[in-house]
């Protein structure tokens, strides 16, 4: 995995947004193939002048009759798992391989750490990447690079562990050193290079990029 500041956004194939803070400034969403939108999220996205192609959700909170004619509607009933999943799973059942989501976090903490959760049970199917105001996040592969960030801080979060972990192009590096919740977390860093690179053997690492340019 390689990012880069001219693809950290474009490297994603569809937009999905979901019932949280969306960020003040977002990317022009023609860059994308397809929006995608929970039910709960609506309102707010058009109230910001997006209309999306797909909604999905149960629909407990917006009636299907207040969504545009032209937006297709898809309901996923199953209360089993979240109206963040099921967007997911309709994603990957499209043939999608890489989403860029808006509104993962930002209100309720539970709500955030949920919804960690539910990206990581699709890592391996899907490549998803998170915005806020502050920057994106996403797990880490086990090679990943990360260019044009340079002086911006940089957190390595285990979810729950990570082992072997070597940094490279950041203040304070690391080789092959273990994180783990409870333990040892690799937060408030800061990228000192063009590109910073982050190699582990095991386990599942959540990073933190910040991006205030």
């Amino acid at each position: 995995m390689h990012i880069t500041r001219e693809n950290y956004t474009s490297r994603s194939e569809v937009v999905l947004f979901i019932n949280g803070q969306f960020p003040k400034h977002m990317p022009l969403v023609q860059e994308f193939k397809k929006i995608f939108c929970t039910d709960g999220a609506y309102h707010k996205l058009v109230k910001r002048g997006v209309l999306p192609d797909v909604v999905s959700g149960d629909f407990d909170s917006l009636s299907e009759d207040k969504i545009d004619e032209t937006v297709e509607i898809i309901p996923t009933p199953d209360q089993n798992f979240t109206d963040f999943e099921k967007a997911l799973q309709l994603i990957k059942n499209e043939g999608y391989k890489s989403v860029a989501v808006f509104g993962c976090s930002g209100l309720e903490h539970d709500h955030f750490l949920g919804n960690l959760h539910s990206i990581l049970k699709f890592k391996k199917e899907l490549n998803i990447t998170c915005f806020d105001d502050f920057g994106f996040y996403f797990f880490a592969e086990k090679k990943t690079k990360i260019s044009g960030f340079q002086n911006e801080i940089i957190s390595l979060f285990p979810f729950p562990k990570a082992k072997k972990i070597t940094s490279t192009g950041v203040k304070y590096p690391l080789t092959k050193e273990n994180l783990s919740i409870a333990k040892r977390v690799g937060t408030r860093n800061t990228i000192t290079a063009e590109t910073a690179q982050i190699e582990f053997s095991k386990g599942n690492l959540l990073l933190f990029v910040q991006n205030l340019k």
